[in-house]
């Protein structure tokens, strides 16, 4: 559930444009003497993050315009004569539609606020806003409303949509009007330390984050000191001791890990979904507060900003957040991996508009070099705000505003190459020159998917080791209609059955195998492997995936199942557009196959897609025929989103995909693949590649590969050796030789043994480097080290010798 403080919703205190224009964005736009000075300056920040500071510009009058065609639409609907505002919406108990009432009257009355808008010339709006609000107030969400359906509607949602519409009629709103409608706020977030629907539940990460934000602006609208304090302190829980601090970097529960994770829901990967509501959210309580007498202290502040960096960074791939760190979200017509990125860079953008120097400098150069990356969806381009209603929607006037504002980013100044393992949430990001990569995997520890909320309705496979891949010339792959159009049954880099998937769960599901994880080489090398199982538990498999810089060697083994049902592994089902025509090479022949019939090429040696990636067949694996297919998907998001407030349209969308698919048949015991994919290749580049790295092993027990420069990576599922070196269990694996002598990197990915020995078949001269947890046991005549993994959470160990 989804939300944005920062949205295209503007306030302002004046109907004609000539007046609005002439207000200082500091102001309230109540009363001068109507709020004490501290609590002005907060609502006056806080309307200031609704309209801007008034800055006119071509694309910011856009972006107006946009939102003047959904406010005009929701307010001709509108009928404030009845209880029932809109046709469409039934009144009653329950969250099913009240939010959306609340959001289209916020959408109308923020309208009516912003200078120059469709609305703001209407002297009729103010009377029709406050009847509407206090239509609502008697009819929907009152002091006496009972929580019905989802306790995140009264608590969070609603409470949003309230305050900016009341910020938005500033005195237009009567103030006994005002404290009035307010009081369902201030009892539903009475306290923002705990959940009101449920006794004993202490929020954490982002719901947390959400009411400290609702504590501080409301507290400001009722003059209320105690509250604003209360809503601050609640971002360190100093009423529990610090226990669900927002700051603290903890290894198990909600919020952000001391790996640079970020979990919600206990199980969920999230740091493209709540970890940026929650900065979000902080980004605008630091902006509310900045001049006050309370605000968030510099060490509590200089945390967040770390946060812009260490975890949400990495995920970001030319103005998009890559899926595997968004959750069900991967389902919400109104939040694509695009819109997560811009409520990333707009929260970056607010951060360094009240940051010190440096660290101002550089969140304002990185916002705007991640604006100036994004092409298909651009940033200041603000369209199309229907799909957002009742939602997510990151970029509006303010955010255009603030973001003409940036320093202009420097020439060539691209992110650094980087390979991260996160394995407190079982993901990894690699970064190379022109694409990046990542996985979704599930273990024992982190689940497979979420589907809640009747959100994420095709969600069965991916945490089976979806392998993501992410290039500058498709940036808009996942969020053009990927998810509603896709074929969710074979997902780049699953090994699954062609048969009925798997009964969505509830609670979302775990896997019964604790080998999920990788190791981190140096910056441009990794290795992850998974012991895959599937959720009915009759498909098993040993995966692994070594990224170098310009490839991804995927390997899979001891492949087994016993339903009879066909099992396949897919090595591509890209996203074509509505008419893509690029051609697909096979061993340097055109495939002439016709859309929407299958061909079967019994021993393919490479394959080539025009502007996406190439393929090699490795030795290694039994090879098997390749099927290729191009077909025409058509779905609608409603069809993967039928949530009350979150549902998508049921507008039908057609895609055309390329599928490249291998079968292992049925009843495959011990089957195998090996294939690498180079993403961005030329079709000479990839025919090239054949032959160039040699599969070493590929069983149940171990998987390894030689890469370029002799170095070798492995995934040990069991105690085993290769090439000369043996561990006593289970181990992510790469070494050889660098720059600064032979090294050696190993993580454990089962986060479960204590102590994992390596012994290699060769003497060491001298072992010039250790992490803290190696210990060097001998070094003559082979070398023999042990590596305390206990209480590292896979993390990556290293050491070097000469």
């Amino acid at each position: 559930m989804s939300l944005d403080r920062r949205d295209v919703l503007r306030c302002g205190a004046t109907a004609a444009v000539t007046a609005a224009a002439s207000l200082r964005l500091g102001g309230s736009g109540f009363a001068a003497s109507a709020l004490p000075s501290d609590h002005a300056k907060i609502v006056g920040a806080y309307r200031e993050l609704q309209i801007g500071d008034g800055r006119l510009s071509p694309k910011r009058n856009r972006a107006a315009a946009a939102l003047d065609k959904v406010a005009l639409a929701y307010d001709a609907a509108m009928d404030v004569t009845a209880d029932r505002l809109w046709p469409d919406l039934p009144t009653g108990p329950g969250s099913t539609y009240f939010p959306t009432m609340y959001y289209r009257l916020r959408t109308v009355a923020v309208d009516w606020a912003t200078p120059g808008s469709a609305l703001s010339a209407r002297p009729e709006m103010p009377e029709r806003l406050v009847t509407a609000l206090n239509t609502l107030y008697r009819t929907q969400y009152n002091e006496h409303t009972s929580e019905l359906g989802n306790w995140y509607s009264y608590e969070i949602g609603v409470p949003y949509w309230l305050l900016q519409t009341v910020v938005a009629l500033g005195d237009r709103l009567p103030a006994a009007d005002r404290e009035r409608v307010l009081r369902p706020v201030l009892r539903f977030v009475a306290d923002p330390n705990r959940r009101t629907a449920t006794a004993g539940v202490v929020e954490t990460g982002a719901n947390r984050a959400d009411k400290a934000l609702i504590a501080v602006v409301s507290g400001a609208l009722a003059g209320d000191a105690a509250r604003v304090a209360a809503g601050l302190a609640a971002v360190t829980d100093t009423a529990g001791h610090g226990a669900a601090d927002l700051t603290r970097r903890s290894t198990q529960g909600d919020g952000y890990r001391t790996d640079g994770s970020f979990i919600q829901h206990e199980v969920v990967p999230y740091s493209g979904h709540y970890g940026l509501v929650l900065l979000s959210a902080i980004a605008a309580l630091t902006y509310v507060t900045d001049g006050t007498s309370a605000q968030l202290a510099p060490s509590v502040r200089e945390m967040f900003d770390r946060t812009v960096t260490n975890v949400y960074a990495p995920f970001l791939f030319a103005g998009s957040m890559m899926e595997p760190v968004r959750g069900r979200m991967l389902s919400r017509q109104g939040e694509t991996g695009h819109d997560a990125g811009h409520q990333f860079i707009a929260a970056v953008v607010l951060l360094a508009r009240t940051a010190a120097e440096p660290t101002r400098s550089r969140l304002a150069g990185l916002a705007a070099r991640w604006i100036a990356e994004g092409t298909w969806a651009p940033y200041l381009d603000v369209s199309d705000l229907v799909r957002f209603s009742g939602g997510l929607q990151p970029v509006g006037v303010p955010e255009v505003e603030f973001a003409e504002q940036l320093p202009a980013p420097r020439d060539g100044s691209a992110g650094p190459l980087a390979h991260r393992v996160f394995p407190q949430m079982d993901r990894m990001v690699h970064t190379a020159r022109g694409w990046s990569a990542s996985l979704g995997v599930g273990s024992t520890r982190i689940c497979r998917y979420e589907s809640i909320n009747g959100m994420n309705q095709h969600g069965w496979y991916t945490g089976d080791g979806v392998l993501y891949t992410f290039l500058p010339g498709q940036q808009g792959h996942y969020s053009d209609a990927y998810w509603p159009t896709v074929d969710a049954t074979l997902l780049p880099g699953t090994t699954e059955k062609d048969t009925t998937p798997p009964a969505l769960l509830a609670d979302p599901p775990r896997t019964t195998t604790s080998y999920a994880g990788g190791v981190r080489f140096d910056a441009q090398h990794g290795a992850h492997g998974l012991d895959f199982i599937s959720q009915d538990a009759t498909l098993t498999a040993k995966k692994s995936w070594f990224f170098t810089p310009d490839a991804v060697i995927c390997l899979g083994a001891a492949i087994t199942d016993t339903t009879g049902a066909h099992v396949r592994t897919t090595i591509e089902n890209r996203n074509l557009g509505e008419r893509g025509t690029p051609r697909l090479l096979v061993d340097n022949r055109l495939d002439r196959t016709p859309p929407g019939h299958t061909a079967v090429v019994p021993r393919a040696r490479w394959l080539h897609l025009d502007g996406t990636a190439g393929y090699v067949l490795l030795d290694g694996g039994v090879r098997q025929p390749v099927t290729l297919l191009r077909e025409d998907r058509t779905g609608t998001w409603l069809g993967i989103d039928s949530g009350a407030n979150t549902h998508g349209t049921t507008d039908p969308y057609t895609r055309r995909y390329q599928k490249i698919v291998l079968d292992h048949g049925t009843h495959p015991t011990g089957a195998s693949y090996a294939y690498a994919v180079l993403p961005g290749a030329s079709a000479d580049r990839t025919r090239r590649a054949c032959g160039r790295w040699t599969v070493l092993a590929n069983t149940a027990q171990l998987q390894a590969v030689r890469l370029d420069g002799r170095l070798i990576a492995a995934s040990f599922f069991t105690a085993g050796a290769v090439e000369r070196v043996h561990v006593s269990g289970p181990a992510a694996t790469m070494w050889g030789h660098t720059t600064h002598g032979w090294t050696f990197a190993l993580s454990d990915p089962t986060q479960t043994q204590d102590t994992v020995r390596v012994t290699v078949d060769a003497p060491a001269h001298r072992v010039l480097r250790t992490d803290p947890s190696v210990t060097v046991v001998a070094t003559h005549p082979r070398l023999v080290v042990d590596i305390k993994v206990a209480g590292s959470f896979g993390a990556t160990h290293t050491f070097t010798t000469d």
